[in-house]
This record gives structure tokens, sequence and C-alpha cells, in this order.
């Protein structure tokens, strides 16, 4: 559920529009009237993100009374500003790079000229509406759902009040999601800047995009727009990007952005920030010398803050904090009868993180069930080129869990396909519990890093150890034989000095 609408973009304003419109009909329908409440619905779900969605379709789907409440546009972060605009604009940028360097690398045409920036962003903005009915609020009313839109608020332990209406639930879910939150940089709030709800508004191409923030979004678009064209700056606090992520994989992600014309200030403390005639300066203090950069655009890539302003959760009884409602394992509330799942409550916010996590509140809420967030294997990934995707542990998490591990790492120009597609950028690196194969977690950057990581998690999340992947036929070449050969090196450690003498004395006898 957000809380920022998008601006209407000005350049080729006739499709953008006609795709605007295309997306509010479907997941915020300019003449929707809401319906009128039932006695008492059996879950009554705030928020039309993926975990409001989820949570909603499938209580629904299994007979229960539904009722949906959101504010603003039905689909949540992940398709109005988040992962499906973003893997758009991100897409446009890998083609537009490979066109750059199919001369160099793979020995086809060169290529002359700009490309078209602003049919970028329509084409993103076209691929959204076209995939908005699927979030939209005539499926799920199809689906059984009552969808209301308007401000959502309790009123008491066990009802809620959306535009004027009573709405009382035997159980309630909070799914109000999280937004953008702006940093404490002086200056920031009296200058106009971009974050990821407002920054795929534009329809013509920053000259210089300064970027705040070496987290996966500031990685993301420091890439994409440095490939479409964009001069681009990147500016953290942290001494390397993606803190969260092996430290190896940062490494790479930082060489191949270099590479590609990011320039980097890291460690950097912002002291300002000033804007003058559309000019945007940022001001910064790095290894004790003072610095400069100014730009037309500013993305600011950090910070979060959950949706709980308005919802008078003190009525409901429902704990919050400034980092989100207070859940247990169980994703329940301090109220027993209101549950929360996705952005607003959880440290991992991530679209399949809140998808898994509606799927518990739904067995939680409505049938006693005992399934526990903390239970899940939730991986990620960053969608740079090439890719960091992560499950699990890193080296360094395992080190402060106390966690006795072996790596095997197989590097990616190891790999016959990655040398035959050049994508030989990267790694697979997989983390056992030292003596045996179980997976305790992984890190593969690759092309296709997120696609390869699924096996792994498959693996983690059935209880299968790393052998199970070597036991599999692998089709040749694939960038997921990187996996195989991992698991052909965990198997050769079992070939120990014991083992290697037994095997003498047989071959000895079978002579």
């Amino acid at each position: 559920m957000n809380t920022q609408s998008s601006a209407p973009a000005t350049h080729h304003a006739a499709a953008v529009g006609s795709h605007d419109e295309r997306l509010d009909a479907s997941v915020r329908p300019p003449t929707w009237v809401n319906p009128t409440p039932t006695t008492r619905y059996q879950l009554v779900v705030i928020g039309a993100g993926t975990a409001g969605l989820v949570t909603a379709a499938g209580a629904a789907g299994l007979g229960a009374r539904v009722a949906l409440i959101e504010r603003h546009r039905m689909g949540g972060d992940c398709l109005n500003v988040g992962c499906v605009p973003s893997k758009g604009l991100i897409s446009s940028a890998r083609h537009w790079a490979d066109a750059n360097s199919a001369a160099s690398d793979f020995h086809g045409p060169s290529t002359t000229g700009d490309g078209d920036f602003a049919a970028v962003m329509e084409r993103m903005r076209r691929i959204r509406a076209d995939i908005a009915p699927v979030d939209g609020a005539e499926r799920f009313q199809s689906l059984g759902v009552d969808v209301y839109f308007g401000d959502a608020a309790f009123a008491s332990e066990n009802s809620v009040v959306v535009g004027g209406q009573t709405l009382r639930f035997r159980k309630a879910v909070i799914a109000s999601g999280a937004r953008a939150a702006a940093p404490p940089i002086p200056g920031l709030t009296s200058v106009p800047y971009l974050t990821n709800e407002t920054l795929f508004d534009l329809t013509s191409r920053p000259e210089h995009l300064i970027v705040i923030g070496g987290g996966p979004i500031g990685c993301e678009m420091a890439q994409a727009f440095v490939r479409l064209g964009s001069r681009v700056t990147l500016i953290d606090l942290g001494a390397r990007l993606l803190p969260r992520d092996d430290s190896d994989a940062a490494a790479i992600v930082q060489r191949v952005l270099a590479h590609d014309g990011v320039v980097f200030h890291m460690g950097a403390t912002i002291d300002g920030v000033v804007s003058v005639a559309g000019v945007v300066t940022v001001h910064f203090t790095r290894d004790g010398q003072k610095v400069s950069v100014s730009g037309d655009q500013l993305l600011v890539a950090i910070g979060r803050a959950p949706n709980v302003e308005g919802l008078a959760l003190e009525k409901a009884r429902v704990a919050f904090t400034p980092h989100g409602v207070t859940v247990d394992d169980r994703l329940c509330t301090t109220n027993a009868n209101v549950y929360a799942c996705g952005d607003v409550c959880s440290r991992l916010q991530f679209t399949h993180s809140a998808d898994f996590q509606a799927r518990a509140v739904i067995q939680n809420a409505l049938f006693f069930g005992r399934k526990r967030a903390s239970a899940l294997v939730i991986p990620w990934a960053t969608y740079t080129s090439p890719e960091v995707a992560h499950v699990g542990h890193t080296e360094q998490s395992a080190r402060e869990a106390r966690i006795e591990i072996q790596t095997f790492t197989v590097p990616m120009h190891d790999v016959d396909r990655a040398l035959l597609d050049g994508e030989t950028e990267g790694f697979a690196k997989v983390h056992v519990k030292a003596g045996t194969d179980t997976i305790v977690g992984a890190t593969v950057v690759a092309a296709h890093g997120s696609e390869l990581l699924a096996e792994v998690t498959l693996c983690m999340t059935n209880n299968l150890g790393l052998g199970a992947i070597g036991a599999t036929i692998h089709p040749y070449p694939t960038q997921s034989d990187a996996l195989r050969k991992c698991a052909d090196a965990w198997r050769k450690t079992k070939l120990t000095p014991t083992v290697r003498s037994l095997f003498t004395m047989w071959f000895k006898w079978f002579s």
C-alpha cells in the first residue's frame, strides 16, 4: 500500500497517459464503488500489495468471506514502483549494452547513434499496464473478494473503518507495506530528488544522475542509467557495495559498474545537498577531503519506513515500532485476531518473501496453523549484470553464528557454457556444514544468477544436500554446471587417505 501517487509524465504524453490510464483502470478504477459490508468478514486484509493480494486471493479461494482495502493502487510497490518497472528498465539497458558490445565481443555489426530513452520508459509503462489486470480490482472481485478503496483505520479490536463504512472481522491481516523514506541529510527536504516511487516517472534521460546508496536499488539503477547513456555518480557511506551480500560478490559488482562508467565515492559522509537553477549539488567528505558533485537528477536509494501511520493500531491493541508492526514467529500481532505480513513487519522486504509469509498467515489465522516465518528459506537477488543471488549464510554470517563450514567455489570462467556465452564474470559459491553435505548458504554471481540459485534454494527448503545436486544430471552445456562442479568438489573431499588406501587394497586384489 503506497503513500505517494505517480505524477503524470509530460514527454510522449499521449502514450504515457494511455498506459497509466490502463494501469489505473485495473488497479484503481476511477468509477469504482465500494461494496456494502457483509455482516462480518472472516478476514479483512489491509493493503493490496503482494502480501495482501496473496492473502486475500488464497483465503477467498478456500471459501472465506474476505474484504481487501487499498488506499492507492492495487499491486503495491512491486507492480507500480518496484520489481516490474525496474526490471523492465534493466532489461532495456542490458540490450543496449549488448548492442554496443556486439562488434567487439562477438564480431557482430557496429552500432552508431543514440537510443530513445523516452521510448524505453514508454515500453516499461506499457508492459506494466499489460501485467496490471492480474492484480486488479475486477479480477479480485471475480475471485469473491470485496474490494474497498480508501484509508483504513481500526475502530476497535475487531473492526475497521474505510470510506465511512465499518467492516467487522473475525481475523484481520495488516499488509500495508513500506515506503521510501528520506535519510537525515542536511538540505535534502528542500531539494527535488527521486526515489524508487518517482524514478519511473522520468521521460527524459538525466544528463548526470547522482545516486546516494550502494544497496540493490542504487546498484541496479546506477548500472541501468549509465548503460542508457547518463553519466552516473554513486555515493555511499559504506566501504563497499551490497553490505548484506558476499564481499567477493560486491567487489565484482563494483568492478563491473566502474567498467560500465559509474563513478564511485565510497566511505563518504554527506555534509549537505543544495539545488540551484535545476542543478543539484551533493557536498560530502571522503578521506578527510571535502568533495562536491553536481548533476541534474538525484536518486536517493537508501531508507525505508513501514506504513503504520493512520491505521489507528492502538485501537486494535496492535503494538508497533518505527521498524514496523510487532509480530511473533507465526506473524501474529499483540492482538490474537490480527496478523501482519510483508514489508510492514518483515526485515527482508522482498516480493517473494511477502508472498510466502502471506501463505503462512492464511494457515495460521484461519486454520490454527503453526507455520513459522523463521522456517522460510528466503533467497534474494540484485539484478545487476552479472546478477548477485544469495540464500542462507555468507562466510561472515556463518562465522558470527559460530557455524563451522566448508566452502566450495567454482569461477564462471571454468564453466563451458559461460565461456561460450561470453559471461565469465562471477562464481558459484556453496557453503555446507563441515563434515556433511548440508547446505547452509550459497551465493551465485552470474549473468543469470537468480535463475541458478533456485536449485540451491530447492535443496535447502527440502533438506537435500549438495550431494543431491551432484547426483542430478544437468543438460550440457548449461551455466548451472557451476553448481554441479561445486558438488563434485565436495564429493572429492570424501576421498580421505583412509578411503584411498582401501581403494588401493581393492584394486590390488581386483588385478
